[in-house]
């Protein structure tokens, strides 16, 4: 089962193959063995890669080049860049006019409900759908921004700082991927896959004690202990930004079609929304114990 969720799997990882089976240890013996485009998913039936880069003797590999040959309709980062600016801008743009129209609270909750099920529906589909993922930033826009005036009421400033912070987490995470500071691997996805399950169990729990027998449930989302609980939510977060960046370096380098850009700005989205929800909590937390 494949999510694009911040909380589920990434889209392309996929039980004992790596990361979306482009780094599948072949078996010995195989005649694929040593290949790494032998399990390229965006291979054409008339494979493209068949002047493999990688090959022994290859002029690209001695010129130190291990980049997959180009092909029409291929995505490449200028196509990644655009469709995250367009998401990313419908978020902003209707988070902004909620605010500025001063929607109720409930109006903001019923909008990220149905951007929860808009994403889910995006998350379980095999290719992206643009006004799919347009719609869900819109409703997720018109959440972001019902949450954030209700937070402003409670530490004001409190959106913007959380803004700020979510653009240093983005740059930050960036930094340290493109300096493989960040390894992104099997391991690394499997950990993270773990903390977010254990994250989102944690929290379910919390919210059932909390409508059950009223006040904060079991107390993880106030006082010091919220304030470390949003901390480790950032930080999860932080970690699928990375592994949303390897999905675009994977893409651009294996010829991932070029509706696959809607696919990776889909994901950058919903990592930046979670980042953005969770240092508003944490900001907030930290504000009113001042």
């Amino acid at each position: 089962m494949r999510s694009r969720n911040p909380v589920f799997s990434r889209r392309g990882f996929t039980p004992g193959s790596g990361y979306a089976n482009f780094n599948a240890a072949p078996q010995s013996g195989s005649a694929t063995q040593g290949n790494p485009y032998a399990d390229n998913p965006y291979a054409q039936p008339t494979n493209p890669y068949a002047n493999n880069p990688y090959a022994q003797g290859s002029p690209d590999l001695q010129q130190g080049m291990p980049q997959a040959p180009a092909r029409p309709g291929a995505m490449t980062m200028d196509d990644v860049v655009s469709r995250t600016g367009i998401t990313l801008g419908a978020v902003v743009v209707a988070a902004g006019v909620a605010w500025a129209m001063e929607l109720p609270v409930a109006v903001g909750f019923g909008a990220g409900l149905i951007a929860m099920v808009l994403g889910l529906i995006q998350s379980f589909k095999a290719r992206p759908t643009p006004a799919l993922i347009l719609a869900y930033a819109v409703f997720e826009g018109l959440f972001l921004g019902v949450i954030s005036q209700v937070y402003n009421e409670v530490a004001k400033g409190a959106p913007m700082q959380a803004v700020l912070g979510t653009v240093a987490v983005f740059v930050g995470v960036l930094v340290a991927y493109r300096a493989r500071i960040i390894n992104v691997n099997r391991r690394f996805y499997r950990f993270v896959a773990g903390a977010a399950i254990g994250f989102l169990l944690l929290m379910t729990v919390n919210m059932l004690f909390a409508a059950f027998g009223g006040g904060d449930g079991l107390g993880f989302r106030t006082g010091p202990v919220g304030i470390l609980v949003g901390v480790i939510g950032v930080l999860i977060g932080a970690a699928f930004l990375a592994l949303d960046f390897k999905q675009v370096e994977d893409g651009i380098q294996y010829g991932a079609p070029r509706e696959e850009a809607w696919t990776a700005a889909f994901g950058l989205t919903l990592s930046l929304v979670w980042i953005y929800t969770e240092l508003l909590r944490v900001i907030a937390l930290v504000m009113s114990d001042d």
